[in-house]
């Protein structure tokens, strides 16, 4: 008789990464600013995790001024550590930024997936909303 492997579980990556990532783009964006966020699908390796986000931000008109956000996150044994970089990438016409993200898709050598779009509209309950909805819920411990 043959014994069936096991199915290998998926890597847990850093499930808190996203959501503090999205706090630094809170505090040095600010909700208000976002108009629309592009989150791709995360690189994860283990307890490890990589990720990138693009927002645009209202500018004059139909312009918008572009950012790309990347972090890199890892939980060990010592906790948990999320690094974020945000890049001013420049301000383009808000017509243009589908093309821009199926470039970003396209180029990407990690084939890491079309990405979610989320409309913020400068709207902090929006913001809110998307935040809450990627915040892992919190660890209970089982005693």
């Amino acid at each position: 008789m043959n014994a069936r492997k096991a199915d290998k579980p998926a890597d847990p990556g850093v499930p808190e990464a996203l959501q503090q990532t999205l706090d630094v783009v809170h505090r040095r964006i600010g909700a208000e600013r976002l108009d629309k966020l592009w989150l791709f699908p995360p690189l994860v390796q283990g307890r490890k995790e990589r990720g990138l986000l693009v927002a645009s931000c209202f500018e004059d008109g139909d312009r918008r001024l572009v950012h790309t956000v990347t972090y890199q996150a890892e939980r060990n044994g010592k906790g948990l550590s999320v690094e974020t970089e945000i890049f001013e990438e420049g301000v383009v016409p808000e017509d243009r930024i589908p093309r821009l993200i199926r470039g970003v898709v396209r180029r990407s050598a990690s084939q890491m997936g079309a990405p979610r779009d989320v409309r913020i509209g400068g709207d902090h309950d929006e913001f809110e909303k998307l935040v809450e909805e990627v915040t892992p819920p919190a660890f209970e411990e089982v005693v």
